[in-house]
């Protein structure tokens, strides 16, 4: 999950993102320290140097219908269904917890999805390189919620952040948010409703057929908390 400090726009400041939050748990184990050594370096994606584009359909092995962008993927459950789910696009996971990136390794493995690239690092370092309308979905779900008022501005979904998203997502593109925290969820959808350049198509609380569950997700609905799901389309 991504945890931002959104002062500045990505891209738009000298200095790089501030980031918050952990990078490491557990020690992971035997088989996923492999994946890190031995699939990683094949599926990692790098910021060009100098301020250099980059195109995305370059990165997978057969030009894909579409580019997808996961912000924070978590233990990667979401990530490996959509792209087994839709083989013909290419799907760019960003996570920085180590334990994630370990998660979904083992799902790439597991199940041989050629059609997934990482960005182990902060997504806001990768999002300038990428060009203007080159994504059609966008997943920003169930991020740390920073429910604190003081730390409101870590909260990824924010008026910076998705000044460059909107840059991003091509016409008729989709920013998909869901959150199981209702401080969160307040604060996305008074964000959104700033916002001229997208419009709400669906907000429920009962999980689309489309959406695959996630760890995260699956924790909250055990404990019996409600999850929003929302789905903005780009204008």
């Amino acid at each position: 999950m991504v945890d931002a400090d959104n002062n500045g726009a990505a891209g738009l400041s000298c200095r790089p993102p501030r980031f918050y939050g952990r990078r490491k748990g557990k020690p992971l184990r035997q088989g996923k320290l492999e994946l890190m050594d031995q699939l990683l370096p094949s599926l990692a994606i790098s910021v060009p140097a100098n301020g250099a584009g980059l195109d995305p359909r370059t990165l997978f092995p057969n030009n894909p219908r579409e580019i997808w962008l996961e912000v924070g993927f978590g233990a990667g459950e979401h990530t490996a269904a959509q792209a087994k789910a839709n083989p013909d696009i290419g799907l760019i996971g960003s996570e920085v917890f180590l334990n994630g990136l370990g998660g979904l390794l083992k799902h790439v493995a597991a199940d041989h999805l050629d059609n997934i690239r990482i960005f182990p690092e902060d997504v806001r370092r990768q999002l300038p390189a990428i060009p203007v309308g080159c994504l059609s979905k966008v997943f920003v779900l169930f991020p740390d919620p920073w429910p604190k008022k003081r730390h409101a501005t870590r909260r990824f979904i924010g008026q910076d952040n998705l000044d460059v998203l909107a840059r991003l997502i091509r016409p008729g593109g989709e920013l998909r948010i869901a959150s199981d925290h209702p401080v969160y969820i307040d604060w996305a959808l008074e964000q959104m409703g700033m916002r001229s350049d997208f419009t709400l198509v669906l907000k429920t609380n009962e999980r689309p057929e489309s959406w695959p569950p996630s760890r995260y997700e699956g924790k909250a609905l055990e404990k019996g908390i409600s999850c929003t799901y929302t789905v903005w389309r780009k204008n």
